[in-house]
């Protein structure tokens, strides 16, 4: 039979898996044993791997010491590389045979603050109910620019000409007012007045990375539409701290370290627990803002993607 192509040096000269694997697991463990012990071989056939693969590069990968093996600077180079290497074909194949096994799944992506401060806490309700699906989470503040090969199958954002192929059913609008500890307001009484939040610690929201979630909502923004007299820029405070990652601004608002601008669907739980608490009762109230979630239209009738959209709708009109 005529060849159609060239062989694929790079394919041929490339280690065998099964090298490479035992590598791995001997550079994991530091010892040829508990290496042959976690992938059920002797500990012969991890040494033969491992002395055809330094036969192959030319150089030691391992310094032995008695029992425990260590690493040279060549074996640390190719471990970093191999492992994640490894790691990431584990999760795709595991994606795919779950895909292909009896048990549902879904994809599901939103921002980082709406998994940290909201998902988090409600999955487990959900799984109680809905054992046999399986939830893959996948966060991002880029909506419009997904990674190849990244197709969810729900999305929770207000980006909503994402692609098309994607039905879209409102959620919720948003509202936002200022948090803190009681402690914090106990310690800080005049934050009970909007010129006493303006001269004191403020948490501030950042766009850096954020363009595609939304218009910005910061501490400037929030006071304008409270009052036209409270224009001094939120940076001149005695104690200011901005930051992109809204978790963070949030977790330090509950360390007592000061005000920060809460969204109502990510602090509402907390506020009604009593670790947060609003020291005004002012809020704005974005109405055209709206979250949304958006259903792969091929998965609509999907028994999983079906679940977890009235799941997710029933949770946020509660």
């Amino acid at each position: 039979m005529a060849r159609n192509s060239q062989p694929d040096q790079a394919l041929m000269k490339m280690p065998s898996f099964k090298a490479m694997r035992s590598f791995v697991a001997a550079a994991k463990y530091r010892n040829f044993t508990r290496a042959a012990e976690a992938l059920c071989v002797t500990q012969a056939a991890i040494s033969r791997q491992i002395r055809e693969l330094e036969t192959y590069l030319g150089t030691e990968l391992f310094i032995r010491t008695g029992r425990e093996v260590k690493l040279t600077s060549s074996g640390t180079t190719l471990f970093d590389a191999a492992q994640l290497s490894l790691l990431n074909i584990f999760q795709v194949t595991e994606r795919i045979r779950r895909e292909k096994s009896d048990k549902r799944s879904l994809t599901l992506c939103c921002s980082p603050a709406l998994s940290a401060l909201w998902l988090s806490h409600k999955l487990k309700d959900f799984f109680s109910t809905n054992p046999d699906v399986d939830l893959n989470v996948i966060t991002t503040q880029h909506f419009l620019v997904m990674e190849p090969g990244i197709n969810p199958d729900i999305f929770v954002t207000k980006t909503i000409d994402l692609r098309p192929g994607y039905l879209r059913v409102p959620l919720f609008h948003e509202v936002v007012y200022p948090v803190c500890t009681p402690r914090f307001l106990e310690a800080h009484p005049e934050i009970r007045t909007l010129e006493g939040m303006r001269r004191n610690t403020l948490l501030d929201l950042n766009p850096y990375g954020r363009s595609q979630l939304s218009e910005q909502v910061d501490w400037n923004v929030w006071f304008a539409f409270q009052s036209h007299d409270l224009q001094i820029p939120a940076a001149q405070s005695p104690h200011y701290f901005s930051s992109n990652d809204y978790s963070l601004l949030i977790q330090m608002a509950l360390d007592d370290q000061g005000l920060a601008l809460g969204w109502d669907h990510l602090v509402r739980h907390l506020v009604k627990q009593g670790h947060l608490v609003r020291p005004v009762t002012e809020e704005l109230a974005l109405r055209e803002s709206v979250q949304y979630l958006m259903i792969n239209e091929k998965k609509e009738d999907d028994p999983a993607c079906r679940d977890f959209k009235d799941w997710l709708i029933t949770q946020f009109k509660t």
